[in-house]
Order: C-alpha cells, then structure tokens, then sequence
C-alpha cells in the first residue's frame, strides 16, 4: 500500500525533531503518523527505537513485535527478524510473533530439505538459510540471532583476523576490501540491504578474507558459530541450510570471476554450478597422482597444496605450491593425457570439484576456451621450468610435463 502524503509528512517532521534529540516530541509524531497509516512497517519500527532510547523498556518491547507483525505484512523476512530479536533482547517477544513469521516465510510443509543441488533459485527463493528450513527450526534459528547496529567508518570485520559468524545486511550499506601489495587497503564490492557476507569464515573456521567497512547506518543480523552449532544439534537442517548457501556462493563466485568461466552464458552457468563438488581434504592426501588419468576438474579454495614431478632415477622436484583460487587438473583434461604432476594436500584444504564428463560435455565445447586452457597449461609450464631451473634439473620439459 503507497504511503499516504499525511503520513510522509509527520515522518519528516518526527525524524527532524529525532535529529535534533528532541526524542518525545519525535515520538509523538511518529505515533500520529502510525494513526494515519497503521500498517506502516517502518513507523512502528522508529517508535520501537524510540522507546527503547527513551528506557521504556516495556512499550518497546511490544513496540517491536508490533513492527515484527508489520514487516511481515510487507513481505520484508529480514526486517521481521530483526525486529523480533530486538523485542526478545527487551524480554518481550511475543511467541505468537515468531510462530507468525515461521508461518509467512519458513519452508513449507512437505517441501524437500535443502541441500546444494535443491537450493531455490529466482525472485521467488525468499531469503537464503532463514527461507530453506521448516518452521520449527526457523523459530530455533531466530532465537540463535543478535542484532548489531553500526555507524559510518567502523569495521564490522577485520581481514586476517579470525572469525566465528556471518552477517545479513538488514539495512543500510557496507564496503568490502582485500589487502594488496604495499598493503593497501582496495575495495572490491558495496553490499546492500538483503545481502550476505562472512559465511566462508563461519563454515570453513579459517580467517576473514577481507575488511568490511560501514559507509551508511547499518543494522546487521549476525549468525555466530557457537550459537548455531546448538541449533544444528537439534535441527540438522539448519546445518544442511548454511552450508547448501556456502556452497552456492562459492560456485558463484567460481563462474563470475575466473578466465575459464567469466563468459559463459548464464544459463549454462546455472547448469554447470549444480554439478560442482565441494569437498574437504585432510593434510596429507593425494588429489592427482603423476602418471595416472586425470578425473577432474579442482578450484583451491582454502589451504596448500604440493606439487611434486618425478624424474628417474627416483629424484622428486618440488614446483612451487597451489594456493587458494588455484585451478588445476585442466590441462590433463584438455588432452586427454596421463596427470604428469602430483598434487598432494600441504594443509586441511577444502576444493570444489567438477567431474571430467561434466567438464567435457560443458566446457571443452565452448568457442575460444579451449585455446584459453591451452595459454594457461603454457604458463604452468613456464613456471615448472623456472622451478626446475632454479633446483638445478638439466631435463628438457616437454609438451605436457605439468598436465595437472
């Protein structure tokens, strides 16, 4: 419903008066905006912050579950949730109110659990994990959440250090940047309202792969590790959920921003992206074995891997590691030869994996890609030669000599 001029204009006027900390006279003027227009989501929320600034603690209790209600009306599951923790920190969450929004927008009934290949996909998936689970467990998870609330210029994460939860933006807008050489600080993307990050720390336990600034207020849902290992007890799915949505983003990422997938078609994205393999790999295991056919296609997405060539008589010559957004496997694939590398995991690895008649049927079809893996198998090649040099081999390198 379209917000009637009456009703804008007492919110205007209330959140000038906020701005000015004349607190009471804003919050009069939020309630008669609500009396204009009482399904307004966003006037019930400014009066449930408003009486919590004001210490009525009781009023603003109710006043968030009564805006719990409204954004649900909307259609806004994020909001709803936010709201209702908010109201639950203030012991006053109505339980009605969490069984409503488990009714409006948890899994329904009968509907398949989630796991990477049934992930919804479209306008129509609802929010990622929250949307995935059924309702009990959807009530379990609200209750696993924290609200944290951020001004202009603080770091909500920080890169390198160590991290035990993701978030979704409820409201407001963040920057995310990488470190790069000199340590310079360079942003690579701006996230909005319905958006995640963290979760590659949540799940793989290992540290943030980038800062996030705050650029605007911004409110956040945050999923922490040790809260929801307690509802994965009780509520697999959960679990099945997080780690269904980590996997997917995971792909995603794969296909947007690597040389051999960055052109794809989207449809044949979305074909190819239901048919990687996530895997962890314990230290120590071998993925490719040196003589042997190649089976797959491996993206390095956390840990190192050693790679080693074997020269008789028995003398090993160690190439310099995979790191993680290494690709490998490819170039065996490509001609159809023996895997003339082994690669052994150097630490706890997590890699996706794309079998060879998925990558055959999809990839090895596509004009200009083949010739894209051929300059990337030559590259390795240069680089092994290099290695080899400075180890001290005479050995000639031939076609080949890294197909991994």
């Amino acid at each position: 419903m379209a917000e009637t001029p009456q009703a804008r204009s007492l919110k205007a006027q209330a959140a000038a008066l906020a701005a000015k900390g004349q607190l009471e006279a804003a919050l009069a003027g939020y309630q008669e905006a609500l009396r204009a227009e009482p399904g307004d989501p966003e006037g019930h929320q400014r009066v449930a912050e408003l009486l919590e600034w004001l210490e009525r603690t009781p009023e603003a209790a109710r006043a968030y579950d009564d805006a719990a209600l409204a954004w649900t009306r909307a259609g806004e599951l994020l909001r709803a949730v936010a709201a209702t923790v908010l109201s639950r920190g203030l012991r006053g969450v109505r339980s009605q109110t969490v069984r409503t929004l488990a009714e409006r927008f948890a899994r329904p009934p009968g509907a398949p659990a989630p796991s990477y290949a049934l992930v919804p996909e479209g306008s129509d998936a609802g929010v990622p994990i929250l949307s995935w689970v059924g309702r009990e467990a959807f009530v379990a998870l609200v209750e696993a959440l924290e609200v944290r609330a951020f001004w202009p210029a603080q770091r909500v994460v920080e890169e390198g250090a160590a991290g035990d939860s993701m978030f979704a933006l409820v409201e407001g807008r963040v920057e995310v940047a990488r470190r790069v050489e000199g340590n310079a600080r360079q942003p690579v993307a701006t996230l909005g309202a319905g958006q995640f990050f963290g979760e590659v720390a949540l799940v793989s336990e290992g540290p943030r792969l980038a800062s996030v600034e705050v650029l605007e207020r911004t409110v956040l849902l945050e999923f922490k590790r040790a809260h929801l290992a307690r509802v994965f007890a009780a509520h697999p799915e959960v679990d099945l959920a997080v780690h269904a949505f980590y996997q997917r983003r995971l792909v995603e990422n794969l296909l947007r921003t690597s040389p051999l997938f960055s052109k794809l078609s989207p449809e044949l994205k979305q074909t190819m992206s239901r048919e990687f393999d996530l895997r962890p790999v314990p230290a120590g295991q071998v993925l490719l074995t040196q003589g042997q056919p190649g089976d797959a296609f491996y993206l390095l997405l956390r840990g190192q891997c050693q790679l080693s060539l074997e020269q008789p008589p028995g003398r090993t010559v160690a190439l310099p590691d995979l790191r993680e957004g290494d690709v490998f496997g490819e170039i065996s694939l490509l001609l159809d030869k023996p895997v003339s590398a082994t690669v052994r995991t150097r630490t706890d690895c997590v890699v996706l994996r794309l079998e060879r008649a998925a990558f055959e049927r999809h990839l090895l079809t596509q004009p200009g890609l083949k010739g894209l893996l051929m300059r990337m198998g030559t590259e390795r090649l240069q680089q092994t030669a290099k290695a080899m040099s400075v180890s001290g081999s005479s050995r000639e390198l031939r076609e080949g000599d890294l197909r991994v």
